[in-house]
């Protein structure tokens, strides 16, 4: 990878667009400057073919006069005219712009608290791009050897570096930096004219323990459990649900509904519902923008605000919503740390940090041992038309496999999930032990009764 912009760089930016904001009028301003530096090789066909870098610094500014907000950006760091330039056109915005009577200041400064080992390791970044090619063998090397007729549709390797700076006129002054690599294949098996559903794996850390031997040959293991396919009858069962198929469900769902922009703008079902049991009591959530070594452990969110472990969920029991700046303000709160940017790009919104549902303590073993008759479901397609208000769904799923008394019997593929979420949460059962981080979420896998399956 390149030079990097050091930290004092990078504050040193943000202190200078503050100053200038404020003394061309701003009656608050804060800057956000961000740098990611990427390198990826992609896998096409089984074989190695391509690679890139990608290069992205530049700051975002906010400023606020007379209650109305100017936001303004440059990828333009290293000259002092283009930060004043962005000044000037974030003012006139503001100038253009409606006073919000909301509007209630900036985030005020906090202390923040070191996060746990984890999140930075500068072995990531020395990783060249030979030796992302030799990775990204080794996984279509494990794949083929699982079975001969597999074949690889696509994957690849990818290393990161990102740093972020927020400086604001309320004192707010933070900088942080983190790597991240990750590495994923999708394979498919072709026996005759008979080709199974792609299936797929993946490894993704912050510091450089990945295992692509395991994600070549699980993938490949995946697929070739669904070579021979039955059809399932319509019916009400019970599923297991990994946490590919939980990432797609909650993304469009619950983590919409426990923002509290939603609820404020009357779209959650959660809505007056604090201190009321909203899901099964097995159910524990946080979101946890400390946990060591998670995707998104951040020491501080997009406004400078310190990361926090928040509880949402308690035995079933929803206790607390996601807060940024603005929310909290609106209804006299504090933020939950919760200010996401894509980059200097954007003005903050509301995400989700790692969102940690409790494991529990059956494993994936046992979890199957107890289902007399239901399906285990890892992947969905269709979820981003979830209504994020009701909870509806209705996806398909493909592969599943088959659990009868307590064993997979079959695969099968094609099968459509219907219902709403929020009831189906209501009917988790069991949860395992067995969590893994899939993007923002960290979960075990759960089994959930009574959803509607539409087979053939």
């Amino acid at each position: 990878m390149v030079a990097v912009l050091e930290k004092d760089e990078m504050l040193t930016i943000a202190e200078k667009a503050v100053h200038v904001a404020v003394a061309r009028g701003a009656s608050e301003a804060e800057a956000y400057v961000y740098e990611g530096q990427a390198s990826n090789v992609g896998i096409e066909l089984g074989q190695v073919n391509k690679t890139n870098q990608i290069i992205d610094r530049g700051v975002g500014v906010r400023v606020v006069v007379n209650k109305a907000m100017g936001f303004a950006y440059t990828n333009i760091v290293s000259d002092l005219n283009a930060i004043e330039d962005i000044v000037v056109r974030a003012l006139s915005a503001a100038k253009a712009s409606k006073p919000d009577a909301d509007w209630k200041g900036f985030a005020q400064k906090k202390p923040y608290v070191s996060v746990l080992d984890g999140t930075f390791d500068s072995k990531v970044l020395e990783i060249g791009s030979d030796e992302l090619v030799n990775i990204s063998q080794v996984m279509i090397d494990s794949a083929s050897q699982v079975d001969k007729n597999v074949l690889v549709a696509e994957g690849g390797i990818g290393n990161a570096y990102i740093s972020n700076a927020v400086v604001n006129s309320n004192g707010v002054y933070g900088f942080d930096k983190g790597t991240v690599i990750e590495c994923s294949l999708a394979t498919l098996a072709k026996y005759g004219d008979k080709v199974t559903p792609v299936c797929f794996e993946f490894n993704a850390a912050r510091n450089y323990k990945i295992d692509p031997t395991w994600v070549g040959s699980e993938a490949a293991r995946l697929s070739v459990s669904t070579l021979k396919t039955k059809p399932i009858k319509t019916k009400t069962t019970k599923l297991v649900l990994s946490q590919f198929a939980l990432q797609d469900l909650l993304g469009y769902t619950l983590l919409n509904a426990i923002k509290a922009d939603s609820v404020q703008r009357g779209q959650s079902p959660f809505k007056g519902k604090i201190g009321e049991k909203v899901v099964s009591e097995n159910l524990t959530i946080y979101d946890d923008g400390s946990y060591s070594g998670g995707m998104r452990t951040w020491l501080f969110d997009g406004e400078g605000v310190p990361h926090q472990k928040t509880l949402i969920i308690d035995k079933g029991v929803l206790k607390n919503f996601l807060y940024d700046n603005y929310a909290a303000k609106k209804e006299g709160k504090e933020s939950t740390g919760n200010a996401s940017r894509a980059g200097y790009l954007s003005t903050p919104n509301i995400d989700i940090t790692n969102f940690h549902i409790m494991p529990g303590t059956s494993s994936a073993d046992d979890m199957i041992r107890q289902v007399d008759d239901g399906l285990l479901v890892y992947y969905l397609q269709g979820a981003h038309s979830s209504n994020p208000v009701s909870g509806e769904f209705s996806v398909v799923a493909t592969p599943v496999w088959k659990i009868k008394n307590g064993e997979i019997v079959f695969a099968s593929r094609d099968v459509m999930l219907a219902g709403n979420i929020f009831e189906v949460l209501k009917n988790v059962q069991i949860v395992g032990n067995n969590e893994r981080q899939v993007g923002g979420l960290i979960a075990p896998w759960i089994m959930v009764e009574d959803v509607r399956v539409i087979g053939k």
